[in-house]
């Protein structure tokens, strides 16, 4: 079964665009100016008001990041770490475990200690779970995300591992983990989903589950910043309401194609034609100021334009899935900038995404369309990143699409219902005519590690714990 193919919502991972670049759209004008003298300054709404408090929504996300939030957790093996960046290290490991690497086929030992969460209760119900982590894992160490929580009817759910993690690949190879399920839910790459959520069950409440893992002997640790999840119950849907036009303004986030490294890399993932999610990543990465060093770059062959895509794409990529769109394995990637933060969620509306620009924050969502569904894409797609910008004086969206020919041609401009739609609904026609799945509102966001109360407002207002 190829990943296009799966039964799930999570089939929308960012995927390779299935349209050729031959079908794309000419490239647009220049960038505007952004409305800041810098690229962490705010953009101003329309009416000089703060972020708006939140609305209902069908999504729940939380976040453990305060010490106290770690020694809440049950530790074996673990601390808590003080400082300007709680976190959760080895003290004393409990034992040692073989490890064999089902990419390498390498067997090896490795000392761990864990740490679990309380029982965290969603105020949604949900379908859906994505957890998402940011982490330090020096070479000899690596970590293990784990899921378990009790459903609607009072049964436990299995646990079950949402990634096996580490930052560079010397160690182990980064990957998901096919073939979990006990018949009720499943794991589709990074998504625990609901079987089938027609019957009325949900996921009521979850437990998350740290392993940190070193090389016995060492004194080596992972430290673990910020872990959290997000549940959500949206409603299938072909089409969503249209929200109403409130900021006019664009951020200054550096401009990459993935179509300028067709080719290159291939064995991650066929090479450039599939980084839409790293590439966009690398863009706001570079927006708030992550750089990544000649040494870090070295491997990169140096005839290729704008290595650090290459680079992302490699620290991205998902072993078992075969690719660079496991969405948490992108926020992991974000964090290991300094002072970075990065989360998986849902949003609901373009009105939330006007609430991030307006604090001086890009977001990178998730969608799926034919090609004419999206005006000026030239392209259709079964999973494809792109990172949000600004908003026109008409309100239409200005993004950064990295299915683009060159860097110049990057920024687009797209209609807002259309582009509202195409990335909110859950359900959708493919070219074949079959229903299938859309991502219902799947946005990475990256943000400081200590924002501004500006941008805490602001992510508040979207759900989202700074």
């Amino acid at each position: 079964m190829s990943r296009a193919d799966q039964s799930s919502r999570r089939t929308v991972l960012a995927a390779a665009v299935t349209a050729v670049a031959a079908a794309m759209a000419g490239g647009s004008a220049p960038a505007a100016v952004a409305a800041a003298t810098d690229t962490t300054d705010t953009v101003d709404t329309t009416d000089g008001e703060s972020a708006p408090a939140p609305a209902a929504r069908p999504v729940d996300h939380h976040a453990w990041t305060t010490y106290d939030d770690w020694r809440a957790g049950t530790t074996q093996g673990t601390r808590a770490v003080a400082g300007v960046r709680p976190g959760v290290a080895v003290a004393a490991p409990l034992g040692t475990v073989d490890y064999t690497d089902p990419h390498t086929k390498t067997t090896a030992a490795w000392e761990y200690a864990t740490w679990t969460s309380p029982l965290q209760p969603l105020a949604v119900p949900a379908t859906e779970v994505i957890a998402s982590w940011n982490a330090s894992t020096p070479a000899g160490t690596w970590l293990q995300v784990e899921l378990t929580g009790t459903y609607s009817d009072g049964a436990a759910a299995p646990w079950y591992v949402m990634g096996r993690w580490a930052s560079g690949d010397q160690d182990i190879k980064r990957t998901s983990v096919d073939g979990q399920t006990d018949g009720r839910s499943t794991v589709w790459t990074d998504t625990f989903a609901i079987d089938d959520a027609s019957t009325g069950l949900r996921l009521a409440a979850y437990r998350l589950r740290l392993t940190l893992y070193r090389r016995p002997g060492t004194e080596l640790t992972p430290t673990v910043w910020r872990l959290g999840a997000t549940g959500s119950d949206v409603p299938d849907r072909f089409t969503v309401p249209a929200s109403v036009p409130g900021l006019a303004g664009e951020l200054a986030v550096p401009r990459y194609s993935q179509e300028i490294h067709r080719g290159q890399y291939p064995e991650y993932d066929s090479g450039g034609e599939a980084w839409c999610s790293p590439t966009s990543s690398q863009m706001i990465i570079e927006y708030w100021g992550g750089r990544l060093t000649p040494k870090q770059l070295a491997w990169v062959d140096p005839s290729y334009a704008d290595p650090q895509v290459c680079h992302a794409a490699r620290h991205t990529y998902d072993h078992q899935y075969a690719g660079c769109g496991n969405w948490p394995f992108n926020a992991a990637y974000a964090a290991t900038f300094a002072d970075l933060q990065g989360v998986v969620t849902r949003l609901g509306s373009l009105t939330d995404l006007e609430t991030l620009i307006a604090a001086g924050i890009p977001a990178m969502t998730s969608q799926s369309f034919l090609k004419g569904e999206l005006t000026g894409a030239g392209y259709g797609t079964s999973g494809h990143l792109m990172t949000v910008i600004g908003f026109t004086a008409e309100g239409d969206v200005i993004a950064n699409d990295p299915f683009s020919a060159d860097d110049g041609a990057v920024r687009r401009v797209y209609a807002r219902r259309e582009f509202e739609n195409i990335w909110l609904r859950t359900k959708r026609y493919n070219a074949s005519g079959k229903v299938t799945s859309g991502t219902g509102g799947v946005c990475y966001l990256y943000f400081p590690a200590r924002p501004t109360a500006r941008q805490c407002t602001a992510l508040q207002a979207v759900g989202v714990r700074a």
